[in-house]
């Protein structure tokens, strides 16, 4: 980023050198180099649309699916809120700021007898939802998907539509540098009743399973095997990330403060004094271990960015 570019005070806050671990469930990383929350759209736009095409642009969510490695990030950061937050909805179609909270959505969809019900236990906002076609218990927001607003790395605002998305398990054609703004969903209705029981529900079953009290960044690892391009429900097969890192031994693994859960082996915490390093580097011996074990090599579904530490970089 040009000194040029920050001088030229967006409406929003631009900050130098923030320090990202307090925004990470996780809470780890490093310094961005410029952490951005811009006002509005317009200030969005504006700002991308001036800033050196060379400088590297993070969009970040709530950072429920992130390490921030310790070294920090060579980019600017930006971070949506409360000027992205808005949920309106219109007959069986809800639009949904970037920064809403997934298990806000589905609770206001739930409010109108709208059955988004999947969202309520997926962590992150919707930005992050649709980057990564979040889902569980069978559905995807490929299924609900009708558009999304997104402000280019350029500065011009486009709606992106799914088949330019193309839709795949836990990823999508997002162009790079590219910050979503806002998407709309449709889906089916659903009596008030059912839809806030089938939540209740399903906190209920991911609390009973997951370690939803301690520091973690959700899934660690994607399952090894089970769905075709399109990720939707009727490509499931029995292969879990979980099984094949028991299998390995590696439930309840220690690197430094970072642990393999317990309570579900394919949640990495934070028991309170971890790094960065140290949770990279123990999913590392989780995937050697396990690829020793079965041969099957796990792909992390939880997003590094940055750069490592000193002692990270001396060690490589």
């Amino acid at each position: 980023m040009t000194a040029a570019a920050a001088d030229q005070a967006p409406r929003g806050r631009l900050t130098q050198g923030r320090v990202l671990a307090d925004l990470t469930w996780l809470r780890v990383g490093g310094p961005a180099d410029y952490f951005f929350q811009p006002a509005d759209t317009e200030d969005l736009a504006d700002f991308l649309g001036r800033l050196d095409p060379a400088t590297p642009v993070f969009p970040m969510g709530v950072g429920s699916n992130l390490i921030v490695r310790d070294g920090g990030l060579r980019a600017v950061v930006i971070r949506l809120g409360r000027g992205f937050n808005a949920i309106t909805i219109e007959g069986n179609r809800v639009t949904a700021g970037a920064a809403a909270l997934d298990a806000h959505v589905a609770r206001k969809a739930a409010d109108a007898g709208i059955d988004l019900t999947f969202l309520r236990t997926i962590p992150g906002s919707i930005g992050g939802a649709v980057r990564m076609n979040a889902g569980c218990y069978g559905s995807y927001v490929a299924d609900v998907f009708v558009s999304a607003r997104a402000v280019l790395r350029t500065g011009e605002i486009v709606t992106l539509s799914a088949d330019e998305l193309n839709f795949r398990y836990r990823q999508t054609d997002l162009p790079e540098g590219a910050v979503l703004i806002e998407a709309t969903f449709q889906a089916p209705s659903g009596d008030l009743d059912t839809l806030h029981a089938r939540m209740a529900e399903q906190l209920a079953r991911r609390d009973a399973t997951q370690p939803t009290k301690d520091r973690s960044a959700g899934s660690t690892f994607r399952n090894p095997a089970g769905f075709s391009s399109t990720g939707r429900a009727d490509d499931l097969h029995d292969l879990k990330a979980w099984a094949v890192i028991d299998a390995a031994g590696m439930r309840g693994a220690r690197r430094g403060g970072a642990q393999m859960s317990e309570k579900h082996s394919n949640f990495l915490i934070n028991t309170g004094d971890a790094t960065a390093a140290d949770l990279e580097g123990l999913g590392e011996d989780v995937r050697k271990k396990v690829y020793e074990s079965s041969g099957i090599t796990l792909e992390w579904e939880i997003m590094r960015v940055g750069d490592p530490g000193e002692d990270q970089a001396r060690q490589r």
